[in-house]
């Protein structure tokens, strides 16, 4: 991959302009909460008992699924899309998740996992950063531990930032296996917007499309403060720190 120049950025600016992104990410989920009539904490328990069970099973598959296709169809030269290209695709497979219920919700997962996955890798890329290299597959990852555009704690979308996730050989294994219990969370909250009675399509759609924005969004968070670190010789836990002030004011 051709080494990308950036030019200098200012360092304020920038801190200022990703808690600004930040924001916005984070107002994102309260539509869909106003389309299914429910609150962020009470969808996962509209799952039944033994799809709540599953659910991080479920998820650890999506994401061994959803990484590897992703990384195949972008080394087979398939461009990347827009970010309103992305998100139109995944408000079709939300709509389809939800049109059967319960089945069709779930077996979209993977779908939708694998066009946010290869988003993500796609913006690593627009920022410099090779996703076939180890540290910036554990970051593409890092991004789906945030907490998920249904949970209103700011800190719980921060902590993604300075999570520390060990690589472990050539294999995604011990990264997926830290990231699948808190992506289960908003997946979760997910598939039973989409089990909503009547309005499942309409609200698998809705929700799919929040969810792609809100990871299109925190990945440029992440990947952006990677970028001014590299330019400042400042950490990230530090620069993230910092933006959370500014996110503050």
């Amino acid at each position: 991959m051709t080494q990308t120049v950036f030019p200098p950025l200012d360092r304020d600016e920038e801190l200022a302009r990703l808690a600004a992104v930040t924001k916005n990410a984070q107002g994102a989920g309260f539509q869909v909460l106003g389309l299914v009539g429910a609150q962020a904490e009470g969808l996962l328990h509209m799952l039944p008992g033994g799809v709540r069970e599953r659910l991080e099973k479920a998820t650890v598959s999506a994401l061994e699924y959803g990484f590897d296709a992703a990384k195949r169809s972008r080394g087979g030269r398939i461009p990347d899309g827009s970010d309103w290209l992305t998100r139109a695709v995944t408000l079709g497979t939300g709509a389809a998740g939800g049109f059967g219920g319960l089945g069709t919700a779930l077996a979209e997962l993977p779908v939708t996992t694998t066009v946010i996955l290869r988003a993500i890798q796609a913006i690593a890329d627009e920022h410099g950063f090779d996703p076939e290299k180890p540290e910036v597959r554990a970051a593409c990852l890092r991004v789906f531990a945030a907490a998920g555009p249904l949970d209103d704690d700011d800190d719980t979308d921060l902590s993604f930032l300075t999570m520390r996730l060990t690589i472990t050989g050539s294999t995604m294994q011990g990264l997926i296996a830290k990231v699948a219990p808190r992506l289960a969370i908003p997946l979760g909250q997910k598939v039973a917007a989409q089990m909503v009675p009547v309005i499942g399509a309409a609200a698998g759609a809705a929700i799919n499309y929040v969810f792609t924005a809100y990871y299109q969004d925190m990945a440029r968070v992440q990947f952006g403060l990677m970028r001014l670190a590299e330019q400042t010789g400042e950490s990230v836990e530090s620069l993230a720190l910092q933006m959370k002030a500014k996110l503050a004011a």
